[in-house]
C-alpha cells in the first residue's frame, strides 16, 4: 500500500542526522509505503516505546541473516527508509504490532551506539531523478507491463490498472510496484540501493515481462487442462448415447464381442486349471469395466499374453539317433564327448516315450540341465542349434551377459506401469511352443546390484525338480519349463554360483588343435564365406598351405571365430577382383595370403625372447584358452632387493618370492656364485603389464628365469613350462593342462615341462599332439633346470660368437 504521509515535507526537514536503527528480518522497507511490523525482541520494543513517547523518526534496515535475532551494524544492510510511527497496538503477549510509513532513503556513514539499542549517523540519499524523454518512456512501459500482470493475476481488487495509470511520480510508482509484486528480498535491497530512477524502472521493466511470460504460460497450461477435461467428459457422454443408439437399433456391442473372443481363446488355449481360471476371473472384471476406463488396457494385455503363450503346443522330437549323430556329425568336426552326451540324452529320452515311463523316472536323464564351458569361437551356441535341428524342435536364445535386473528373468508386477513377462515367457511366446532348445548365452556373465540377482532366480528356471511350476511375475499363474531344453554356456566356471552350477551338467570344450583348424576351415568356414561373399565354387579355392598359414601367422586363438574372419577378408578381396573383371577365378595361395591379409600379426616369439639367459617361457591357463607367458629377470649393482612388475596377484608374487627364495638357498648347487645375491638388486617382469595375473602356477617358469640369469644358460628356444614350486623344490601339479598344451603348440614350442602327477591329463589330448609334442614329466625343480637350460659351455661359446657382452656371462 501506498501512502503520502501529510507533512512529508516538514518531516523531511526534520530528519536528524542521527537515527534510532530498526533492524528488520525477512522485510525491506521501501519510501512512501505503508509497511505493518511486529516487534517482540525486547531491545526494539524498547526503541519503538522511546521513538512514540519522543515523537522520533526511525531508520529501518534489512538484517542479512535472519536468523540472528539483535543484529549488530556489521550484519545488516547500510542502506535503509527513515519511517514515521502511525500506530502502534500492544497484544496481549506482549509484542507490539506497529504500522510505519516509509519517507526517503537514508545511507549508514557510522554506528554509534548498540546498546540498549543501535543508532547511527545517517546521510539522506534521495533518489537521482531526471525530467527527460527517456524517463517518460521508461514510467509508461513499466506501467504498462504492470496493467499486464495485474491483468493475469487472480484475486486483486478492482480498480488496480486505473490506480497505476493515474501514478505520475516515477519513484511511487517504482516503490508501488515492487512492493506489491513477487520480488526476492536480496532484488528489493538491490532495488533500493540503485541511486538513478531510471535504472530502478529498466531492472523493474524486465523483471516484470519475465514474470508475464511465466503468468502467461500458467494460464494456457490451465486452459489446455480445463479443455481435455471437457473433451474427455463430451466423449464419455456421446459414447453413452451411441451406446444407447445402438441397443435401440438391435446392433452387435462391440465390447461384448470382445469378450466373447476372449472366452473363446480361454476355451481353446489349453491352459492349467489355474490359468484358466484367473483369466476368466480377470475376463469377468474386464467386462464390467468400460472401454475408457485406464484398466481396461491392462487386463486385455494380461489375457492376450495368457492366450497366446502355448501352454499345450509341443513340437514332436524326432527321436532317430542315426539322424542326430549324422546332423552333428554335419554340423561339428571332432567334439566327440560332447556329440556322445547329446546321442545319450536323445537315447534316454527315446526310451522314456516309448516305454511310457511316468516323470519321476523320466527326470534322472532326460530333463538334465547341459553347460557348455569353454574358449569363445569353439562352437557352444552353434553346437545348441544343431541339437535342436536334429531334434526338430524350435530354437531360442537368451544372452545373459551384463544382465543386472532380476525382472528380465521373473517379469514385472502388473502394479507397475508398462509392466511386461520375463524374458523367458517372452522367448516361449515367440516360438510357439512348450519345449523349445533354449540357449541361456554367457551365463557367467550375470551381474547383481539393487534390482536383484538374475543367478538367484534361475535357481527355480534350471531346477527340473522345480520348473514344472516356474511362477512369473506378471502372469503370477504356474508355466510347466520342464519340457523346455535348457542349454547354457559359459567361457568359465568360477563366476557362476555354486547352487546355478550344482544344477547343470557341465560339458566342458576344449580350444582346436591346428590340424582340427585345418579341417574346420575346409569343410565349414571356407564354403560357409564362399556362400555369404556371392562366390560360386569354381571361381575360389583355398590351398592347405594357404589355410595353415591364416592359422599360424593371422590368427592365435582356441576358437575358430577369428579364422572365420580372416578367410571372409579374403574371399571379400577376391570378390573385388572378379567383380571388376580381372580374374574369374581365384586360388589362394601363400602368396595370395600374405598379399590380401598383410603383414602376419603374430610369429614365434620364444626362439626371439629366449635368446638372452633370464628368459622363461611359461604357460598359462585363460578364460578364453591357453596362452603363453614369458617371464623375465635382469639384475643391476644393489643390496639383494627384489622388484616384481606386470601387474601380478598376490599368489603370483608369492610365486616370484619363492622362486627367489629357493634360488637364494640352493645357490652353490646350481652353480650361482653367492656374492651376486647380495650385491645385485634383481626385477622379475612379466610382460604385457596391463593384464592382470594371478595363479601359482607360474612357480618353475620363476625359478628357470632367475637361474638361467644368474648362471648365464638360456632357455632353450623351444621348450614351456608350468608347475607350483614349494620352497623345498617340489613341482606340484596345476590345472587346465590341455589348454596350455594346445597354446604350447600354437606358439610353435615342441617340449612342455610338466609336473608328473598331471600325467593322468595328457590322456584327454588328441593323438597327434601327444606324438607332435614331447612330454617331460618332473617331481623335482632340478629335472626343470636340467631339461629347460642350455649347457653351460654351449651358453658361453654362443654369447662370445654372438658379440654379445653379458656381464652375468662374463662374471661365470
Amino acid at each position: 500500500m501506498i501512502a503520502r504521509h501529510p507533512d512529508l515535507n516538514r518531516l523531511l526537514e526534520q530528519i536528524p542526522d542521527e537515527l534510532p536503527i530498526l533492524p528488520l528480518r525477512n522485510t525491506v522497507a521501501l519510501p512512501f509505503i505503508l509497511l505493518p511490523i511486529s516487534v517482540g525482541v525486547p531491545r526494539s520494543v524498547r526503541l519503538i516505546e522511546e521513538a512514540v513517547q519522543n515523537s522520533l523518526l526511525i531508520g529501518l534496515v534489512t538484517s542479512k541473516d535472519a536468523s540472528i535475532d539483535m543484529p549488530m551494524g556489521d550484519q545488516v544492510y547500510q542502506t535503509g527508509t527513515v519511517a514515521a510511527i502511525l500506530k502502534v497496538v500492544r497484544s496481549d503477549d506482549g509484542t507490539l504490532q506497529v504500522l510505519v510509513h516509509g519517507l526517503e532513503r537514508f545511507k549508514v556513514e557510522s554506528w554509534t551506539q548498540s546498546e540498549p539499542y543501535l543508532k547511527a549517523r545517517v546521510k539522506i540519499a534521495p533518489d537521482i531523478v531526471e525530467q527527460s524523454v527517456e524517463a517518460e518512456a521508461l514510467h509508461r512501459s513499466l506501467a504498462d507491463v504492470a496493467r499486464d500482470v495485474v491483468q493475469m493475476m487472480p484475486n486483486l481488487p478492482a480498480g488496480v490498472e486505473a490506480f497505476l495509470q493515474q501514478v505520475e511520480d516515477h519513484r511511487q510508482l517504482v516503490y508501488l510496484i515492487t512492493a506489491n509484486n513477487h520480488v526476492e528480498l536480496e532484488d528489493q535491497q538491490r532495488l533500493l540501493e540503485m541511486d538513478h530512477i531510471n535504472e530502478k524502472m529498466r531492472w523493474l521493466i524486465g523483471h516484470l515481462s519475465r514474470e508475464r511470460e511465466i503468468l502467461s504460460l500458467g494460464h494456457k497450461i490451465t486452459e489446455n487442462a480445463r479443455e481435455e477435461m471437457s473433451k474427455a467428459q463430451r466423449e464419455y457422454f456421446l459414447r453413452q448415447q451411441l451406446e444407447a443408439i445402438r441397443r435401440e437399433l438391435g446392433e452387435t456391442d462391440e465390447a461384448a464381442a470382445e469378450i466373447e473372443t476372449y472366452r473363446k481363446k480361454i476355451e481353446e488355449a489349453g491352459m492349467t486349471e489355474e490359468a484358466q481360471r484367473e483369466a476368466l476371473r480377470e475376463l469377468g472384471r474386464l467386462e464390467r469395466l468400460t472401454p475408457q476406463s485406464a484398466e481396461y488396457g491392462i487386463i486385455k494385455s494380461y489375457l492376450d499374453w495368457l492366450t497366446e503363450l502355448p501352454w499345450s503346443k509341443l513340437s514332436q522330437d524326432n527321436l532317430d539317433i542315426a539322424h542326430a549323430r549324422e546332423v552333428l556329425d554335419a554340423d561339428h568336426y571332432d567334439l566327440e564327448k560332447v556329440k556322445e552326451r547329446i546321442l545319450e540324452y536323445l537315447a534316454v529320452r527315446k526310451l522314456v516315450v516309448e516305454r511310457g515311463l511316468e516323470v519321476a523316472e523320466e527326470q534322472s536323464g532326460a530333463r538334465t540341465i547341459l553347460c557348455f564351458v569353454g574358449p569363445p569361437g569353439v562352437g557352444k551356441t552353434s553346437l545348441a542349434q544343431s541339437i535342436a535341428r536334429s531334434l526338430g524342435r524350435e530354437f531360442t536364445r537368451m544372452s545373459l551377459g551384463g544382465m543386472r535386473d532380476e525382472a528380465e528373468i521373473r517379469g514385472h508386477r502388473r502394479t507397475y506401469i508398462g509392466a511386461m513377462p520375463g524374458r523367458i515367457i517372452q522367448a516361449l511366446k515367440r516360438v510357439g511352443t512348450r519345449n523349445p532348445v533354449f540357449v541361456l548365452d554367457e551365463i557367467d556373465k550375470i551381474g547383481s546390484d539393487w534390482r536383484g540377482d538374475p543367478a538367484s532366480a534361475l535357481l527355480e528356471v534350471l531346477d527340473p525338480q522345480q520348473n514344472h511350476a516356474f511362477r512369473d511375475y506378471y502372469l503370477d499363474v504356474d508355466f510347466d519349463l520342464s519340457d523346455v531344453m535348457f542349454i547354457c554356456t559359459a567361457n568359465e566356471l568360477d563366476p557362476i554360483p555354486a547352487p546355478l552350477r550344482d544344477r547343470m551338467e557341465i560339458i566342458q570344450l576344449e580350444g582346436y588343435t591346428e590340424y582340427e583348424k585345418l579341417r574346420i576351415a575346409q569343410n565349414y568356414l571356407v564354403p560357409r564365406q564362399r556362400k555369404a561373399n556371392g562366390l560360386r565354387e569354381d571361381e575360389i579355392s583355398f590351398s592347405e598351405p594357404a589355410i595353415r598359414q591364416i592359422i599360424r601367422d593371422y590368427t592365435r586363438e582356441a576358437g575358430v571365430r577369428n579364422l572365420e574372419r580372416e578367410i571372409g577378408r579374403v574371399c571379400r578381396k577376391a570378390a573385388v577382383a572378379i567383380a571388376e573383371g580381372r580374374t574369374d577365378k581365384v586360388e589362394v595361395t601363400q602368396e595370395v595370403v600374405r598379399e590380401y591379409l598383410g603383414r602376419p600379426r603374430f610369429q614365434f616369439e620364444a626362439a626371439l625372447r629366449t635368446e638372452t639367459p633370464g628368459v622363461a617361457t611359461g604357460l598359462a591357463w585363460t578364460p578364453f584358452g591357453g596362452d603363453v607367458l614369458f617371464v623375465e629377470a635382469t639384475r643391476m649393482p644393489g643390496k639383494g632387493e627384489l622388484t616384481i612388475t606386470g601387474q601380478l596377484g598376490k599368489v603370483m608374487e608369492e610365486s616370484v618370492r619363492i622362486a627367489f627364495s629357493y634360488a637364494r638357498s640352493k645357490a652353490v648347487e646350481l652353480g650361482i656364485d653367492p656374492s651376486l645375491l647380495t650385491s645385485s638388486d634383481f626385477h622379475i617382469h612379466v610382460p604385457e603389464g596391463a593384464i592382470p595375473k594371478d595363479g601359482p602356477s607360474a612357480g618353475v617358469t620363476m625359478v628357470t628365469a632367475l637361474v638361467s640369469l644368474l648362471t648365464g644358460r638360456p632357455v632353450r628356444a623351444d621348450v614351456g613350462m608350468t608347475g607350483e614350486i614349494t620352497l623345498r623344490g617340489q613341482v606340484l601339479p596345476i590345472g587346465g593342462v590341455k589348454q596350455k598344451v594346445l597354446a604350447a603348440r600354437r606358439a610353435g614350442l615342441k617340449t612342455v615341462i610338466l609336473p608328473q602327477r598331471n600325467e593322468g591329463d595328457l590322456d584327454d589330448l588328441q593323438p597327434d599332439v601327444r606324438q607332435d609334442m614331447q612330454f617331460i614329466l618332473v617331481e623335482r625343480i632340478d629335472e626343470v633346470l636340467e631339461a629347460a637350460l642350455r649347457p653351460a659351455e654351449e651358453s658361453v661359446l654362443s654369447g662370445v660368437i654372438g658379440g654379445v657382452a653379458h656381464g652375468d656371462r662374463i662374471a661365470l
